[in-house]
């Protein structure tokens, strides 16, 4: 193709157009090959990418979602924080189950304070881009603190089988430092997911349009940006990657409780029962709320949804369960419910005496 080919790279013509992006009027620029330069490699690389999010919801719409998820937000971090509070300050509380709770907690404000924070300054905001990195760090972390949730929520299951199945052994089973060590082996194993699905995605080369139809650097709508003969095999590798270990944790848990039913149901006495099984019925509602809007989410069926309304449900699954959990917790566990009364009454009834 003589010398001028090859400064253009290997007979790649690359030339540079602005167009404007019917999402929100963002200019992006997209990159154009000659049909002699098809077959040939990766040709540009992305160095920002633009978060669609809610760019297309009616703009009087938007003061309400910010409202409404500000709101949720708060919630979530000074409910975690108030837990976190309570089982630190009351010594009745430093039990293991309550352990991996504030290990739980931390993972839920650490998981929100990675992606919401953004995703309220996107929504009032005319500027959506992210850089590379960010977007990177974004999914790294993401995918760490939300591994390290399914993690503590089955080894939260481990804990409660142990203590109805085998209660002559629990302090055994689950001494100090043993509980120390599953905790930091939830961490270690969200890291090391989190580290190993952002390394496999983004050694993808993203050409082409740099748009995100989400709100956040979303695993499957960047893999759909990304250019390559391997990008399918790394979108199978990745879903099969993710679903094997939450399902493995669910299965786990699953397995716990069905051994914790079958000793509930061997109790003679019927309040005997309802007391031991109330041990577990808030474990048990998170665990559902966990997976029941994650399956809604990654498992509901290909068809002709909107992005607004894929918008809405990832919001439910990000913003909505970690608000959720707190509440749950703080209601439904009957220990925990009072230790915040009494903590409550503590500090205010010498103000109203």
């Amino acid at each position: 193709m003589g010398a001028a080919s090859g400064e253009v790279g290997k007979g790649m013509k690359v030339t540079s157009m602005k167009i404007v992006n019917r999402y929100n009027d963002i200019p992006q620029t997209i990159y154009e090959m000659d049909a002699a330069s098809t077959a040939g490699q990766n040709y540009s690389m992305v160095s920002e990418f633009i978060l669609v999010g809610f760019s297309n919801f009616p703009k009087h719409l938007l003061p309400a979602f910010f409202l409404l998820y500000l709101l949720m937000y708060l919630f979530t971090l000074l409910g975690n924080l108030l837990i976190m509070a309570t089982v630190w300050s009351e010594h009745s509380l430093h039990t293991p189950m309550y352990l991996f709770l504030c290990a739980l907690s931390t993972s839920e404000i650490l998981f929100t304070v990675v992606i919401t924070p953004r995703m309220l300054v996107d929504i009032l905001s005319t500027h959506h881009t992210i850089t590379w990195a960010a977007c990177a760090s974004q999914m790294f972390f993401s995918f760490t603190f939300g591994f390290t949730h399914s993690f503590l929520l089955m080894i939260m299951g481990y804990d409660r089988y142990v203590a109805i199945c085998h209660p002559l052994r629990y302090h055994v089973l689950m001494s100090p430092r043993g509980c120390a060590r599953l905790v930091s082996w939830s961490w270690a194993g969200g890291s090391i997911m989190g580290m190993m699905v952002t390394l496999i995605v983004f050694h993808l080369t993203f050409c082409g349009s740099n748009v995100i139809h989400h709100f956040a650097c979303h695993v499957l709508s960047l893999l759909k940006l990304a250019c390559g003969k391997e990008t399918v095999s790394v979108t199978l590798g990745v879903i099969l990657v993710c679903v094997s270990a939450l399902m493995g944790c669910l299965f786990l848990i699953v397995l716990s409780y069905v051994f914790i039913v079958a000793t509930i149901l061997r109790i003679p006495s019927a309040e005997g029962r309802h007391k031991t099984f109330s041990t577990c019925v808030s474990h048990l509602t998170v665990v559902i709320v966990h997976y029941g809007f994650a399956s809604i989410i990654y498992l509901k069926p290909k068809g002709p949804h909107s992005t607004d309304s894929n918008t809405l449900m990832a919001t439910t699954y990000i913003v909505f369960t970690p608000f959720l959990s707190p509440i749950i917790f703080s209601l439904r566990n009957k220990e925990l419910k009072n230790a915040i009364k009494k903590s409550f009454q503590s500090k205010f009834s010498p103000l109203s005496s």
